[in-house]
């Protein structure tokens, strides 16, 4: 059967749940996939889902062409379908309304069985998923995910954008480790060598130096051998910089950024956090400041093996957030050792002007004033054991007229996991890379 083209796109692009309520007891065209089907007694149920929702259309014997329910009766789950029908009020449906179909057209029909059930009726472990990732998309669950970062992406851009920030570009292909370590990428790039970026803060500091303010959203790549669910070997980061700006004041940038994101969240995608059974808290702010020696000594006090020099572990950042009583707060004054050589040391020089956010047991975020020095920047390059001569590009843009200035980063994928609330930061990326996985 055909059905008019215009309609059926102008239709697809509106959201299910509010076109139909504006068209109750009109002819509508629906557009999407079968999410189920089913037949009880004298009338069959089609529940037709598009990016926005589902939608049940309900075809019973006495109203419906006979031609329409032996279509009906011929679909499976994820088939393509438009339905054309008129809009009714409905007891049963969730929406309360329903569409009484008058037409039918199978647009492709899925394959079968299906690798995996979207409909989430059946437990499915998590490697099928994402083996499965495009139909595992098409469940309530990761939509609901997806969506809820797509915002966190949008707040995050409007916010700095709205604040007169400017989005860089900068480069994954480097030429030397942006932070020290070996936790590397390699590759061949042409006749030389190559890595991908662990970071991009040396070049948004030498935009910053010279624009004052710019944020960036980008991958970036770590060769960490970790098989943990809170770690990836590719992640996206969210980054701001700012000249003439102190630790302190980017902390200030970045806990009012958190608080307006979650608001946002929280404002926009109410059915979302409903259908992942997830309440989100406000952030309230300020946040607490925990200093870093702090910390230690209330993890030893509450029974942990660490002392002054260690990082924490991710059983200490959670263990840490029990002890405070606090979802959500910042950890400053860290020791030099513990962070990248570009973070401007304290005058005693065993601290630096360093922060780190722990969201709900996790580190999210950190962030650092920086060497804007020359001279300083080099001496602690070799203090952490690299060579100057690497990085004299970066150096170099010090030497005419660098502002102090401070920046962060947030890993995007560690937000939503925690906003959403899930176990593994894998459910909150799209396609992870990790140690073992590579593909799809």
């Amino acid at each position: 059967m055909t059905i008019d083209p215009t309609v059926t796109t102008r239709l697809k692009r509106t959201r299910l749940t509010s076109q139909l309520n504006e068209q109750m007891n009109k002819e509508v065209v629906l557009t999407g996939w079968v999410h189920d089907v089913r037949a009880l007694g004298g009338i069959a149920f089609l529940l037709l889902r598009d990016m926005e929702g589902i939608a049940q259309v309900a075809a019973p014997k006495s109203k419906t062409p006979a031609n329409v329910l032996k279509e009906i009766g011929t679909l499976h789950q994820e088939d393509v379908v438009s339905v054309k029908g008129t809009v009714v009020p409905s007891k049963i449906a969730k929406a309360g309304l329903e569409v009484i179909p008058t037409e039918i057209e199978v647009i492709v029909r899925s394959g079968t069985p299906l690798p995996l059930d979207p409909r989430g009726v059946q437990n499915t472990l998590l490697d099928t998923r994402l083996n499965w990732r495009f139909l595992d998309f098409r469940s309530e669950e990761s939509r609901a995910v997806f969506r809820i970062q797509s915002l966190i992406l949008s707040s995050f851009r409007d916010f700095f954008s709205g604040r007169g920030y400017m989005e860089i570009q900068p480069p994954v292909i480097i030429a030397s480790a942006s932070e020290g370590g070996a936790e590397l990428f390699s590759l061949k790039y042409f006749e030389k060598d190559a890595f991908l970026a662990q970071s991009p803060q040396l070049y948004k500091q030498m935009c910053a130096i010279s624009f004052e303010k710019v944020f960036a959203v980008l991958p970036v790549f770590r060769a960490e051998k970790f098989e943990q669910p809170t770690h990836l070997n590719e992640v996206r980061q969210m980054d701001i910089e700012q000249s003439f700006a102190t630790d302190q004041e980017a902390m200030a940038t970045l806990e009012e950024f958190l608080a307006k994101c979650v608001e946002s969240v929280r404002s926009s995608c109410g059915a979302e956090l409903k259908r992942l059974g997830r309440k989100l808290e406000p952030v309230r702010l300020p946040l607490k400041r925990v200093k870093y020696e702090e910390a230690i000594a209330l993890l030893q006090k509450g029974g942990e093996e660490i002392r002054v020099g260690d990082d924490f572990s991710k059983t200490q950042e959670k263990r840490l957030s029990d002890l405070l009583g606090e979802s959500i707060f910042f950890v400053v004054d860290w020791p030099v050792e513990l962070k990248a050589f570009y973070a401007m040391p304290d005058q005693n020089g065993k601290t630096c002007r360093a922060f780190d956010v722990i969201y709900e047991g996790l580190e999210i975020a950190s962030g650092t004033q920086r060497i804007h020095l020359p001279d300083l920047l080099a001496k602690q390059l070799s203090a952490k054991g690299l060579d100057p001569e690497g990085f004299k590009a970066y150096i170099d843009a010090f030497r005419y007229g660098a502002p102090y200035h401070a920046g962060w980063s947030i890993g995007l994928e560690r937000l939503t996991m925690k906003i959403t609330g899930r176990a593994n930061i894998r459910e909150a990326t799209m396609f992870p890379r990790d140690r073992n996985r590579l593909t799809p």
